[in-house]
């Protein structure tokens, strides 16, 4: 099992808590009265990158975009619910001789990054990292991810959530991609042919927003359907084959330039062109975001060794049934780990299961139906029992 990172942060400065408003609301909250310019209607559910093109998101036949989710009571929803964050997580090596799989979980981040940082509570950031090509790019990754993101760019404090806050957040999770791309050319720890997937989850109040390279993917369940919450990059997805190829590289069996089979990736500076120039393998990340309601159950983020032999729907059944019976959501990333070997998957496995809410917001169980035996009597029995009992009356 892969260790998760563990943070700490010097400074001490109390981190303003404010709950997420629709516009012009305004909520007391101790002591500090709060407004935001965010107002369902000019917030989509769903906001997918521009660059996410229409031929990408309709090329994987079991794929039901966050895109497509119904519309819902936002302003309802904003105001009642407060997602109850905790998570589990689980690796294996699978088959596979080396592991190469890393991944970091917080489900306080704002505590993790110590109180200098000003962000909306509740707040929790988890990444997946598959590594090929050796271990050393994921490890790199895993181990300096909260820098890149937090320190290197200028990560936007404040307590409000609006909408320049998220272009915000947005611009900065896409420069932290690629500073981490740049770091990885000029660490010399780090081999030239050693590359990582990424992907990334950040919670503040109730806005998740999903960032991603690569092959991993993020599902969310709501009510028990499956959300995908990103695009696993494929260099045979039209869009991704069309930018290849305008960009000097070609597909061969499915692989980019013959040797990689994700067509974005952190690292793999054997296959990019110098830095700076235009190049087919790219570090540039895609990004989905969504209002979490109470229908919005978990989220499972994981590895490409897990979708590779599981759908999206049935990783969510899987999971839904777990936390039904235990509410633990590390046994349920064991859980889908376990399926996913006995699907005769063929690459190292890691996975995360972040949960929204509380057990009030489980559906309760049937009461269990008592059992009523029937049984006959023969004639004889009935006269025998008719006349034991006018004996014990006459008594």
């Amino acid at each position: 099992m892969v260790a998760e990172a563990d943070f700490v942060c010097q400074q001490s400065v109390p981190v303003l808590d404010v709950q997420y408003l629709a516009k012009g609301s305004n909520i007391l909250e101790e002591s500090v009265a709060v407004t935001t310019s965010l107002a369902p209607q000019d917030f989509d559910l769903v906001r997918a990158s521009e660059s996410v093109s229409a031929e990408l998101l309709s090329s994987e036949t079991d794929f039901r975009s966050a895109e497509r989710i119904p519309d819902v009571d936002l302003e309802s929803a904003i105001l009642q619910f407060v997602p109850s964050i905790r998570s589990g997580s689980f690796s294996d090596i699978g088959p596979r001789r080396y592991m190469e799989d890393e991944h970091i979980k917080i489900d306080d981040l704002s505590s993790h990054l110590g109180s200098f940082y000003k962000i909306p509570k509740p707040s929790a950031f988890y990444g997946v990292f598959d590594g090929h090509g050796g271990p050393e790019a994921a490890a790199y990754i895993r181990k300096n991810v909260m820098r890149f993101v937090f320190e290197e760019v200028n990560f936007p404090q404040t307590s409000n959530v609006d909408d320049v806050f998220l272009e915000e957040v947005e611009t900065s999770l896409r420069k932290s991609f690629l500073v981490a791309d740049l770091a990885l050319a000029d660490d010399c720890s780090v081999s030239s042919s050693s590359g990582t997937t990424a992907l990334t989850a950040l919670i503040f109040g109730r806005l998740l927003m999903v960032a991603n390279t690569g092959d991993c993917r993020a599902v969310l369940s709501r009510k028990g359907e499956a959300i995908d919450m990103s695009q696993d990059h494929r260099p045979i997805y039209p869009s991704e084959k069309r930018r290849v190829e305008e960009l000097g590289g070609y597909i061969d069996d499915g692989y980019l330039n013959g040797a990689l089979s994700v067509s974005r990736a952190l690292g793999d500076w054997d296959m990019k062109f110098p830095k700076g120039s235009p190049t087919p393998l790219i570090a540039e990340p895609e990004f989905r975001q969504v209002v979490l309601t109470e229908d919005d159950e978990f989220l499972i983020i994981g590895c490409d060794g897990i979708w590779d032999v599981m759908s999206s729907q049935h990783a969510v059944s899987l999971v839904r049934r777990g936390l039904r019976r235990h509410d633990d959501p590390e046994q349920c990333a064991r859980d889908l780990v376990m399926e996913a070997l006995r699907l005769n998957t063929f690459d190292n496995l890691t996975v995360i299961v972040v949960c929204f809410s509380s057990l009030d917001h489980r559906e309760p169980s049937s009461p269990p139906q008592r059992k009523v035996r029937c049984c006959s009597l023969s004639a004889e029995a009935l006269c025998s029992l008719r006349s034991l009992l006018e004996g014990s009356a006459g008594n």
